[in-house]
């Protein structure tokens, strides 16, 4: 392996250990980044170019690991969304029933003036 591919392989394992110098940490690893790992341009590993196929490969292999707990997140994400749209749904339905016993209280203890001076007036009679 030459000093050029090295330098590519190393930027790789930094990125691979989430240890990387030129890029932020927590990039996504591909070609790309791993050139710019390397210190080098973007695009600079190409298909086109045989001397960085094993590279690629490598890469690949990598990066389709990295992908099966992305899909497991993103499903988790989904199942959590659902969650929150049906707890919030059932939050609304307490609400509305809460305004509505509100409601009703207001309506009694309005009411219940009137039969207290009602009541009033026939015990004052019966007396």
């Amino acid at each position: 392996m030459n000093g050029i591919l090295k330098d590519y392989y190393e930027a790789l394992e930094r990125l691979k250990t989430n240890k990387p110098i030129n890029v932020p940490i927590g990039t996504k690893i591909t070609n790309d980044a791993v050139s710019l790992e390397a210190g080098r341009k973007k695009g600079t590993i190409k298909r086109s170019r045989e001397v960085f196929t094993e590279l690629i490969e490598e890469i690949k292999k990598y990066s389709d690991k990295e992908k099966a707990p992305r899909e497991e997140c993103k499903a988790l994400i989904e199942k959590y969304k659902t969650k929150y749209k049906e707890y919030r749904e059932f939050y609304e339905q307490a609400l509305n029933r809460e305004l509505m016993m509100i409601e009703r209280i207001n309506k009694l203890e309005k009411r219940l003036p009137e039969k207290s001076a009602a009541n009033n007036i026939k015990m004052d009679k019966n007396q």
